[in-house]
């Protein structure tokens, strides 16, 4: 499990890139033919692991409750976005892994409620968990490189 976190963890720097080199305007745009923004979707894959990893493994998750909330599957993105949530997520993009990592060396993951995802694949221990949060970001990741694409044109 700790190499599919430390793939993670590169995952999430290509997140990190695309926030830091965006300009807001694109970040938050919604192109025509979509239904969220490159915004949203990094704040989602985030909002995501903390939902599969931490809250089905009946843990506290490690990010505020708003955020979750704010970019859980089934929202949609409200066009705003400020400085700091955008320094906080580019925070959280790491710490929330790396802390993950902490947290298996420690022990603390003991239980996991079995889940059935919209993929049609059922979690049934923390290691689908990780492995399915992976893929999880690899699909926001792909669609941000169409929105990347669709804000520009």
């Amino acid at each position: 499990m700790k190499s599919l976190l430390n793939l993670t963890l590169q995952t999430r720097k290509a997140f990190y890139h695309i926030l830091k080199t965006t300009p807001r305007e694109e970040l938050l745009k919604i192109p025509k033919g979509y239904n969220n923004n490159i915004w949203w979707n990094i704040a989602h894959i985030v909002s995501t692991q903390q939902a599969l990893v931490y809250g089905l493994s009946g843990l506290p998750i490690q990010i505020s409750q708003e955020l979750k909330d704010k970019f859980k599957k089934g929202t949609v993105p409200d066009g705003s976005a400020t400085d700091e949530e955008i320094e906080d997520v580019k925070g959280l993009l790491f710490s929330t892994i790396e802390k993950t990592l902490e947290d298996l060396e420690n022990g603390l993951f003991q239980n996991f409620n079995e889940y059935p995802t919209s993929a049609g694949i059922t979690l049934t221990n923390l290691e689908d968990a990780i492995s399915f949060n992976l893929f999880h970001e690899g699909l926001h990741l792909g669609t941000i490189f169409a929105l990347q694409k669709a804000v520009k044109l």
